[in-house]
């Protein structure tokens, strides 16, 4: 800077020391003008800013807090839910497995009762065939002893017979 002065000084011009001080006085001027009106506004923005970019970064990360403990919470009922379902599934087993029993139980008990009834109706038809049996094998045996008798017995011995009988069947009306 000397050197600049120097030259300064030898091209005829002189060192203005006017003029320095206007430019500093200006420049001071100008200094404190924009640390009034510029340097305050811009450092508050930049403050406000800051505290912006803070509050946000706060939230977010409260955002994730509560992401995480909704997560959470989602993988509590998920389980719940999963356990619950698990146990539905084990009692709709239970109660199958109760009325399968209970359905085999009651077919058994069908098939018991539907065998005694056959059981009892074919004994009743048995019984039924062995009474018309023994019917016709009268019939045929009193048919027979009739024959056997007609060509044994004469005909006063018949007449006899007939009213003998009739007799009988006069007295037990």
């Amino acid at each position: 800077m000397h050197n600049l002065l120097v030259l300064g000084a030898a091209a005829g011009e002189g060192l203005n020391t006017g003029d320095i001080i206007f430019q500093l006085l200006s420049f001071l001027i100008l200094l404190a003008l924009l640390k009034r009106f510029a340097w305050k506004p811009l450092m508050g923005i930049m403050q406000q800013r800051a505290e912006f970019i803070a509050d946000e970064i706060d939230s977010a990360e409260k955002r994730n807090s509560e992401a995480a403990k909704l997560i959470e919470e989602q993988r509590e009922l998920l389980k719940q839910a999963r356990l619950e379902a698990q146990n539905l599934i084990e009692n709709a087993k239970k109660i199958g497995e109760q009325q399968k029993e209970e359905i085999v139980i009651a077919a058994r008990n069908e098939s018991a009762r539907l065998k005694e009834s056959a059981r009892k109706e074919i004994e009743q038809e048995k019984e039924q065939a062995v009474a018309a049996l023994r019917s016709q094998v009268a019939s045929l045996s009193v048919m027979i002893a009739s024959k056997v008798i007609e060509k044994e017995l004469n005909e006063q011995a018949q007449e006899k017979l007939i009213s003998d009988y009739l007799k009988e069947a006069g007295d037990h009306r």
